[in-house]
């Protein structure tokens, strides 16, 4: 027995050794694996003589363009073009790279604009980074992982103080088209300078024009600094539009491994949806619910689930991912969007009623969620976010009734009249990010009364005056909440004196306003 056992043991290590050798063989006289094209479709390759291709594989294709082996059958394997298919010929010749595909990482790509395979596309020559790393990668296991904590401040009061993101959270930014969802992205973007936060704008279908118009901001913002943007067009391939926001993710990783919080934004996965959508049914892959195929939904769980805050053995850094997906005609139920919002920690859903209303940001408080919370905010904040949002919801459920002309109590009509304020306050220009301390004393000055007298169409100047005022006058409170700090009593009552003095000229303004004409000018 213990003979026949010595003999199995020697037999499957001399194949092993044998394969082994075959392999090193192979290498040494630098043998090839290639294969011959027999059909040329749009986007996409079939081959044969690749037998042993592997899944994600890249592979060469004529005059230099690249692919990934994505259906393995056993007379052929489909390959996805990354690049355009027009110089390519049935009855052509392609091999294996034995690798799969891979993007540059590291500080070389701080600043620079490039396609989702590191090539540049801003003429500052190669981007050489420190290593490479494979575009598809495990997302951290669960136990490498620490709870969300840390606040990852957008600038905007409508999210810092009522939808809170942090650091390793996965918010989703969904509404209808041409509504201000990209522009929510970049001004969390801009807002990261001086932050420490290393960003990633991955466009994924856009025009080229939009984008172009998008990297001046950043530009004109000082924002390029600190930001990275993958680029694939509409005019790209249905393939490289598929692989830009893995590519992406890989590039913030490399960061978020060296300990650094990191913040990608994902613009948008609709497109992405339907560049899958697009190559599967190339692939003659049946389709499932509204013309997708069966796997849609693990294409972008499999892609989110990277984002997330490691614990310090791991390095403690964060990869922070704000996916943007578009809805038709508000239909927040339809396949995509309900696959995105089942997969992220909560949504800021853009209300295109709101943008008709001219209140902007169009965010719907109501609608809008995080799952991680309070849990992510400043002391400061929280002591003035829940008679915020109790005083907003009272104003929207009443608002009907004003537009009506319907008779309400005196008590209603201070709850209407605080809701508009608190909405004029909400309003906010882009690329104006706030300060924290400004926004909490904006905030405070609504929720304590302070602006009730203020008239409406003033609110706006009242803010800008406060936070002047704030800025000249409470800098040592300023510090100290923008720190993080809480909120003591003394604090308060020192930024009220300051709302008071910010907003007095304008109360008598008011009632210079509102007073009854004269006897004789009635006469007249």
């Amino acid at each position: 027995m213990e003979k026949d056992k010595e003999n199995l043991k020697r037999t499957v290590r001399e194949v092993f050794e044998a394969f082994d050798s075959a392999e090193e063989s192979k290498k040494s006289l630098n043998v090839e694996e290639v294969g011959v094209i027999n059909y040329v479709g749009t986007d996409i390759v079939r081959a044969r003589g690749l037998k042993e291709a592997t899944f994600a594989e890249l592979i060469e294709l004529p005059g230099g363009n690249k692919g990934i082996a994505f259906d393995l059958g056993t007379e052929e394997i489909s390959v996805v073009a990354l690049d355009k298919t027009e110089l390519v010929n049935a009855g052509d010749s392609l091999k294996r790279t034995g690798r799969v595909i891979d993007v540059p990482v590291g500080e070389a790509i701080k600043g620079r604009i490039m396609d989702p395979l590191g090539r540049p596309l801003d003429n500052k020559g190669d981007i050489s980074g420190e290593e490479k790393l494979p575009i598809e990668r495990p997302c951290p296991a669960i136990m490498d992982r620490a709870p969300v904590k840390t606040p990852l401040l957008t600038g905007i009061q409508a999210i810092d103080a009522l939808i809170p993101i942090g650091r390793g959270q996965r918010e989703l930014i969904i509404g209808d088209r041409q509504i201000g969802k990209t522009a929510i992205a970049l001004d969390t973007i801009i807002n990261q300078k001086g932050k420490d936060v290393f960003c990633i704008y991955c466009a994924i279908g856009k025009k080229a024009s939009s984008v172009s118009k998008l990297i001046e901001d950043l530009q004109e913002h000082g924002a390029m600094e600190y930001t990275s943007v993958v680029v694939s067009t509409g005019e790209d391939t249905a393939g490289l539009r598929w692989v830009a926001p893995y590519a992406a993710t890989s590039m913030g990783e490399f960061f978020m491994e060296k300990g650094r919080d990191v913040l990608i934004v994902y613009d948008d996965l609709t497109r992405h949806a339907w560049a899958y959508r697009e190559l599967s049914l190339l692939m003659r892959r049946p389709p499932a619910r509204e013309a997708y195929p069966g796997d849609i939904f693990y294409i972008h769980s499999r892609l989110l689930e990277r984002a997330t805050h490691l614990k310090k053995e791991k390095g403690g850094g964060s990869l922070t991912a704000l996916p943007i997906i578009e809805t038709q005609a508000e239909n927040i139920a339809a396949y995509i969007p309900t696959n995105l919002i089942s997969i992220t920690d909560g949504q800021i859903y853009l209300s295109p009623g709101l943008f008709q209303q001219g209140v902007l940001p169009a965010i719907d408080i109501g609608k809008s969620v995080s799952r991680v919370g309070g849990k992510t905010q400043f002391p400061s904040y929280r002591d003035i976010s829940g008679d915020l949002k109790l005083s907003y919801s009272q104003f929207k459920e009443l608002e009907a009734f004003a537009r009506f002309g319907t008779q309400v109590e005196e008590q209603t009509r201070k709850t209407i009249e605080r809701g508009r304020r608190v909405q004029e306050v909400l309003k906010q220009k882009q690329y104006g990010p706030i300060p924290v301390d400004e926004q909490i004393a904006v905030l405070l000055a609504v929720t304590e009364g302070l602006l009730d007298e203020v008239p409406l169409e003033k609110i706006s100047e009242a803010k800008e005056n406060l936070r002047k005022l704030f800025r000249e006058e409470k800098k040592e409170i300023a510090e100290k909440l923008r720190s993080g700090g809480e909120l003591e009593e003394g604090d308060r009552e020192s930024i009220l004196k300051t709302v008071k003095k910010a907003v007095e000229n304008l109360k008598e303004d008011a009632g210079e306003e509102q007073a009854p004409p004269e006897g004789p000018e009635e006469e007249k």
